[in-house]
């Protein structure tokens, strides 16, 4: 029988696919499925190498599926022993690392509930998770330990040498007995330590639905290196970086430490990768870095998802690697609906699009009455889930070739004289002068337009009255004339959430206290 795994254009895509044919790509079914299972123990015949870790300050960890299966089963047992049983929960604050990789299938092999956790967060961000979620350990190394230690209800156990040497003692294997239903991760979204985002409880049956993404929305086949280098704290580090690659039996890259353009391109050089998928925000810092063409690549397969990504960064990646950077788009809590078929040489990829539906998902753009939008008409992204339409928050238009457009979320939309005006639009256009670096734009009040659009720019070089008008007078020849960023702003740097996107509400915030005025 033909695996979905085998077929690789968009056409096969729509004529074979099937939710059914999604659980041929795995050994269990239900009622039983194990994520640690499915992600590494399958695939330990051999020495195959199943994850190359890129460290900022220059060394490569390599890992094998062996290692991890066995160091995991080690976590496991050792888990078990201190009291860990299924359902509990086990917060792991580490870089991608054999620690990590052990740590969270070990916790999935014994039935309990990974909940990882960004190595950045300072005490606030991470004691509001660790209250939110309760767990009974949490598994973080030397470097974290004293914020660690801010959160004294729960019990830390640090990863080093000598905890790597305790587990040793354990034996090698684990049989795990997990039901697809069961909880296995609770992932948090990438909101700001002060407003606590819910986590998405995961159960093992999502890796199985999470291939889809990985056979559409990031192109992931068996056998091939692939490389992700965000964090696997948030759902596309995790989901369609680690498990979903991992499961398709794949090489997968991962980075570890402070981010660096060229570190990361070195990597792809040095180990021959030949699929990527990364934020918006990484393939502009490769384009600023100012040092791709010192390399060569091996990559046949190129991916983006987060936000939009600004067409001059899209031009760069089609010349520096040879192939068009395709979208994937989704959240955490619906997974992913729209994507380019990375990798399908009978699917166009329109630069600037978000592609179309995955196979099995219905996608439409409904107007403020939930009434389907005819094309080139801006309306709030919905899928079909449940007998029910869900809206995304996302506003998008169509076209006539059914391709998806992104226009930004609902609340980063400025109204100004009356009309309606993209944020993602604006910075696309500041981005296109070629000192600008980073932008972004939001709307701030104004007595006579209601709101007027304010750029926040982040160059090189000085901010004065003629780079502001240059700005202005790109975005009015982009865009129209009354688009234009009427204020612009020069910072040192942009607010970001700690998945990378850009903070505009961050930005609003800040523009709101700055101008609210105290009465006497």
């Amino acid at each position: 029988m033909t695996k979905l795994t085998a077929y690789t254009s968009y056409a096969d895509a729509q004529k074979h696919f099937s939710a059914q044919k999604l659980w041929e790509l795995v050994d269990g079914e239900p009622p039983l499925l194990n994520i640690a299972h499915e992600c590494i123990d399958r695939h330990v015949d051999g020495d195959r190498i199943a994850v190359i870790i890129a460290h900022a300050d220059g060394h490569d960890e390599i890992l094998s599926f062996r290692e991890i299966s066995e160091t995991s089963s080690r976590v496991a047992h050792y888990l078990h022993a201190q009291g860990i049983r299924a359902g509990d929960r086990i917060g792991i604050m580490l870089e991608p690392s054999l620690a990590f990789y052990a740590s969270l299938f070990g916790v999935l092999k014994l039935g309990a509930i990974a909940v990882p956790l960004f190595t950045l967060f300072g005490p606030d961000g991470l004691q509001l998770r660790i209250k939110d979620c309760e767990p009974q350990i949490l598994i973080t190394n030397e470097a974290k330990a004293a914020v660690a230690a801010t959160v004294p209800e729960v019990r830390t156990v640090i990863v080093n040498e000598n905890w790597l040497n305790e587990l040793a003692v354990y034996p090698a294997q684990f049989s795990t007995a997990t039901h697809s239903d069961d909880l296995s991760i609770f992932q948090y979204t990438s909101g700001t330590t002060r407003e606590l985002p819910d986590a998405v409880r995961h159960t093992h049956r999502a890796l199985v639905m999470v291939l889809r993404a990985a056979l559409y929305g990031t192109g992931v086949r068996p056998g091939e290196r692939f490389f992700c280098p965000s964090s696997p704290a948030w759902g596309h580090g995790l989901w369609h970086g680690t498990l979903a690659p991992l499961a398709l039996g794949a090489t997968i890259g991962a980075y570890a430490g402070k981010f660096s353009a060229e570190r990361l391109l070195k990597a792809l050089h040095e180990h021959r990768f030949v699929n990527i998928s990364a934020a918006a925000t990484h393939y502009r810092m490769i384009k600023n870095s100012g040092v791709a063409d010192q390399y060569t690549y091996a990559i046949e397969k190129l991916s983006f998802t987060g936000e939009p990504i600004d067409s001059d960064t899209t031009e760069f990646v089609r010349q520096t690697f040879g192939r068009a950077v395709c979208s994937m788009y989704g959240t955490t809590e619906i997974g992913v609906i729209l994507a380019s078929y990375p990798g399908a040489f009978d699917f166009p990829v329109k630069a600037g699009s978000l592609g179309k539906a995955v196979p099995g998902v219905l996608v439409e753009v409904h107007d403020a009455e939930a009434r389907p939008c005819g094309p080139e008409v801006t309306g709030e992204l919905a899928v079909w889930r449940g007998s029910k339409w869900v809206p995304t928050k996302d506003l998008g238009r169509i076209d006539e070739d059914g391709y998806f457009y992104h226009r930004g979320r609902a609340d980063d939309v400025i109204i100004s004289a009356g009309w309606t005006i993209s944020a993602v639009e604006i910075e696309d256009a500041v981005l296109k002068h070629p000192d600008v670096l980073e932008a972004a734009a939001i709307g701030v009040a104004d007595t006579l337009r209601g709101q007027i659009v304010k750029a926040f720019v982040v160059a090189e070089r000085p901010g004065d009255e003629n780079f502001t008008k240059e700005i202005q007078d790109s975005v009015r020849n982009y865009l129209s004339q009354h688009e234009y960023p009427r204020e612009v702003a020069y910072v040192s740097e942009l607010p970001k959430n700690p998945a990378g996107k850009v903070n505009r509400k961050a930005l609003r915030d800040r523009e709101r206290a700055a101008t609210s005025v105290i009465p006497n």
